[in-house]
């Protein structure tokens, strides 16, 4: 039998190429574009417009490299401001005065940084599939990160786990094979 534990959504996270600028200590772009696909295994997933408006109003951290220790920002502090626009899931952060804050900025300036992304769960009815495609219809948004290196799906196992009908054998081997080559 699952505990309470067991039974909380797992947290995903994606991330894209996207779109990120500087200028002084502030860094805008986009976490999330609505329509873009993501292939996650054989899995196509979009993000459907409307998809992160309800959480919004909640406290939202921004991250590096979804590091919880390398807070870079939150909304409820007024550091991160996000909103949805008819591109996708927009920001500003304005960045602190920390190490992490210096090492983003630094990398930001130079263009090295390698994209955006967000952790988040999907809400109960928020998704919908078509075989093996999945749209993102309303999710609980819980933090944005920069990437500093190469954007990635560290999440890639959750999110084929969420996918109906997908055996356990095979997420086990699709587990094994990503730890395999250090994913």
């Amino acid at each position: 039998m699952k505990s309470a534990t067991d039974m909380r959504p797992s947290v995903e996270r994606r991330a894209v190429a996207g779109e990120l600028r500087a200028s002084g200590r502030r860094l805008t772009g986009y976490a999330a574009t609505f329509g873009a696909e993501a292939r996650i295994g054989r899995v196509v997933e979009t993000i459907a417009p409307g998809a992160f408006a309800r959480s919004l109003a909640g406290d939202v951290l921004a991250l590096l490299d979804h590091d919880a220790g390398k807070v870079l920002g939150r909304t409820r502090s007024g550091t991160l401001k996000l909103q949805e626009d008819a591109k996708g899931l927009a920001f500003d952060l304005e960045l602190p005065d920390t190490q992490a804050g210096a090492d983003v900025l630094a990398l930001a300036t130079r263009g090295d940084l390698g994209g955006m992304s967000f952790g988040f769960t999907v809400k109960p009815g928020g998704e919908s599939w078509q075989g093996e495609r999945r749209t993102l219809k309303q999710v609980q948004l819980h933090e944005i990160s920069i990437v500093s290196a190469h954007p990635a799906y560290p999440a890639t196992e959750i999110a084929l786990r969420a996918m109906p009908g997908l055996l356990e054998r095979e997420r086990r081997l699709r587990t094994l094979r990503m730890a395999e080559m250090g994913a």
